[in-house]
């Protein structure tokens, strides 16, 4: 009879701890965004849903290489950037309205200290993580990034290099992640929103709006006074430009009589 009020003790105590752990597991299983976010799946030297990209396209100027999972390590992807390059493991993805980290592990080699590093970003302007340079060991990079409206398509980049700012030198990446957050945390950084950038690519018209329908009715105008002060002067010049008729005359025999 003792035994039982032990055995609800325990039963108890392992509800407790599944209850604790279950959410725990689910949540984690749902936050990361990315497909093969642990780069455990592939065949060959080809991950799954990852593909590479170069800004130059030559066999000589860059190297990839996807290494497996193993017990003592999670898989990674390498970027050779044997040249000055922009050069980049890609990922597109499609994201609803809301804010979003975008973080992934990266040791280097010998990247560059005068161009943009190692990073992980979006390939719009300037959404990036702070960039690794020169050789270092393994740490986490992150940036945050407001998606708004009705939400957006995006390509994720583990790069060395970056736009207009090409650089050398080798970077190995490792669980990559994408999550979708209720807000950033008060020490977030850096941020960035999406619509922003966005809309300050687009080029704006040059000249203030009045003053540009200012100009299209001034030169609507012109042309109104041009085809009606030519258009009636051509009727003009075409009847002074027609032969005058002939007035026979009348024969001399005629005359006569």
């Amino acid at each position: 009879m003792k035994a039982r009020p032990a055995a609800y003790v325990i039963a108890l105590c392992a509800i407790a701890l599944l209850a604790t752990l279950g959410p725990r597991v689910a949540h984690g299983a749902e936050t990361n965004l990315l497909l093969n976010g642990t780069l455990a799946k592939g065949s060959g030297e080809q991950p799954d849903d990852w593909r590479t990209e170069a800004w130059v396209n030559e066999p000589e100027a860059f190297q990839y290489t996807w290494t497996h999972p193993t017990d003592s390590a999670p898989g990674q992807l390498m970027v050779n950037a044997l040249k000055p390059n922009d050069a980049r493991w890609m990922q597109s993805l499609t994201l609803s309205p809301g804010w979003y980290r975008f973080s992934t592990e990266v040791r280097t080699e010998n990247v560059g200290a005068q161009q943009t590093g190692a990073n992980i970003s979006i390939m719009e302007d300037g959404a990036m993580s702070p960039d690794i340079r020169g050789t270092a060991g393994w740490q986490r990079i992150s940036f945050y990034l407001q998606v708004g409206g009705n939400g957006a398509d995006i390509e994720l980049a583990l790069r060395v290099g970056g736009f207009g700012s090409l650089n050398t030198g080798k970077a190995f990446f490792r669980n990559v992640t994408a999550e979708k957050l209720a807000a950033p945390p008060p020490d977030a950084t850096p941020l960035y929103d999406l619509t922003a950038i966005r809309k300050a690519a687009i080029p704006e018209p040059i000249g203030h709006p009045v003053t540009l329908v200012a100009s299209f009715i001034f030169l609507a105008l012109v042309a109104l006074y041009g085809w009606r002060l030519f258009g009636a002067a051509e009727p003009v010049a075409r009847a002074a430009q027609a032969p005058q008729p002939r007035i026979k005359e009348k024969s001399k025999a005629k005359g006569r009589r």
